[in-house]
């Protein structure tokens, strides 16, 4: 019949066809991995072990928990059979379970191994069953271990609730010397107003920080980093931290060096953190030039180097660097530097594009206009004026100019004030005209604040910032 109707063993073809590509994608790949299992089984021989749940004397095998937080982080455990699906810590978190009785794959060294989550019938205990090749158990079951423990000891860390400590004023008057609470601030890597590629390079710079402990002891130096963020108040230091914890998922030690009694005492404070944690002093510029505390200088240099700080980064914030002793500076006490500079118009727009949703505004040639003319103000004092004016975007971009021209019409005024002469107002403003090669025209404010000086001789701050605020008064209304 189908030779005499080609049209229809064509047809017949086409079902046929059809019909194998929806087995080949179902029930015919399952059939052939199930056939190929066994063909293996019978090609090799094969090594067991199993991880009991619980003991004889049922207490929990922390191995078998090791292993099975392993093995549900493995994207070959979606392709076993059956899994379980959980809902996680978060709102949308789902995450999937080995079921019982289902069979793991794992490739580990060029080396195939088989778990299986197995359920006694009789006990109702659960147990975890590791098949591997006899011919590849000397190779990598000891690595494979010890590979199961990292991944382990990673997860762990990064679902970990990080907590701040802070130390107290006597160890007579508490249980300890440090005292936590839950670190919950929201900063994160993501959220840190910073260069692109700074932030990129500081990230990366942790991230093999944390796999090189082998590197380290390799050396014989101490598994540790620091890092030294100075720069005005302001600039985004303390975020930075709190960033970097978060990232890290470490706790935060933070020390204030005011209620330490000794150069002892803060040694054993150092004993008594953890590792896998960030160890904090801030202002550390303040303690060194003012000498204002018990600690002495060689007390904070045998802190800084760490001996006793195994799995730690050291973290130390300054104002400024200019008058430290280059022996604090030295490669060894302070492995990284990163400046916090004042805010220039690159940050600014950052600012503007997460706290007032604005990729550009006819306003932003003006603010990029006075920042050349030489206005600085931190990132802290510019987020705070959006953040009140989040309502009204075009209101917070004025208000930012007003504090702007202020902040320039402030340091002019300490400069002449200072000097009690107008030649150098007259330098100001032609340097000004000069850093901008003539393509824009200096700002209207500044040059009615050059006239106004040259009148008068009065204190101009205040009159600018006067004006500022009646503008945005009149904008809201």
């Amino acid at each position: 019949m189908f030779l005499s109707n080609p049209a229809l063993l064509l047809y017949a073809i086409a079902i046929l066809l059809t019909v194998f590509r929806l087995l080949s994608k179902t029930c015919l790949i399952h059939f052939l991995k199930k056939w190929w299992r066994s063909l293996e089984d019978k090609c090799y021989v094969y090594q067991f072990y199993k991880v009991p749940k619980f003991n004889d004397n049922m207490q929990e095998n922390q191995l078998h928990r090791k292993v099975y937080t392993y093995l549900n982080s493995l994207p070959t455990v979606e392709d076993s059979d059956f899994a379980n699906l959980f809902s996680g810590n978060k709102s949308a978190e789902i995450n999937i379970m080995l079921d019982k009785n289902q069979v793991v794959v794992d490739n580990f060294l060029g080396a195939r191994v088989y778990w299986m989550n197995e359920k006694c019938e009789k006990t109702g205990l659960q147990s975890l069953i590791l098949k591997i090749r006899k011919k590849d158990k000397r190779r990598i079951l000891v690595p494979y271990w010890q590979h199961i423990h990292s991944v382990f000891d990673e997860i762990e860390q990064k679902q970990k609730e990080v907590r701040l400590f802070v130390n107290s004023e006597s160890e007579r008057q508490r249980n300890g010397r440090w005292r936590s609470v839950p670190f919950t601030h929201p900063a994160t890597m993501e959220t840190v107003v910073m260069d692109a590629d700074l932030k990129t390079k500081i990230k990366s710079d942790l991230e093999t920080f944390l796999k090189s402990k082998q590197y380290y002891h390799r050396l014989g130096r101490v598994w540790k980093r620091s890092y030294l963020l100075y720069g005005p108040s302001g600039t985004g230091k303390s975020t930075f931290i709190a960033a970097m914890a978060k990232f890290l998922s470490y706790d935060i030690y933070e020390i204030d060096l005011n209620k330490v009694e000794n150069n002892s005492n803060l040694k054993n404070l150092l004993l008594q953190t953890s590792n896998k944690s960030l160890i904090v002093i801030e202002d550390l510029d303040q303690y060194l030039c003012e000498k204002s505390t018990a600690v002495s200088s060689s007390g904070i240099l045998n802190f800084m180097d760490g001996i006793s700080s195994e799995e730690r980064i050291m973290i130390f914030t300054m104002s400024s660097k200019e008058n430290i002793d280059q022996n604090i500076l030295r490669p060894g006490r302070i492995d990284v530097h990163i400046h916090f500079p004042l805010c220039d118009f690159s940050a600014f727009k950052t600012l503007a594009s997460s706290h007032l949703g604005l990729k550009d505004h006819k306003l932003f040639s003006q603010v990029e206009e006075i920042f050349q003319i030489g206005a600085s103000l931190s990132p802290a004092e510019i987020g705070e004026i959006m953040i009140s004016n989040r309502s009204s975007p075009s209101r917070a971009l004025k208000t930012v100019i007003s504090a702007l021209q202020n902040n320039v019409a402030s340091r002019v005024t300490r400069k002449l004030s200072g000097s009690g002469s107008g030649r150098e107002m007259e330098e100001l403003y032609e340097s000004a005209k000069e850093s901008q090669n003539g393509s824009v025209q200096p700002m209207k404010e500044l040059k009615n604040l050059y006239g106004f000086l040259r009148k008068s001789g009065r204190r101009p701050s205040m009159d600018i910032l006067d004006a500022g605020e009646k503008d945005n008064s009149n904008h809201g209304n």
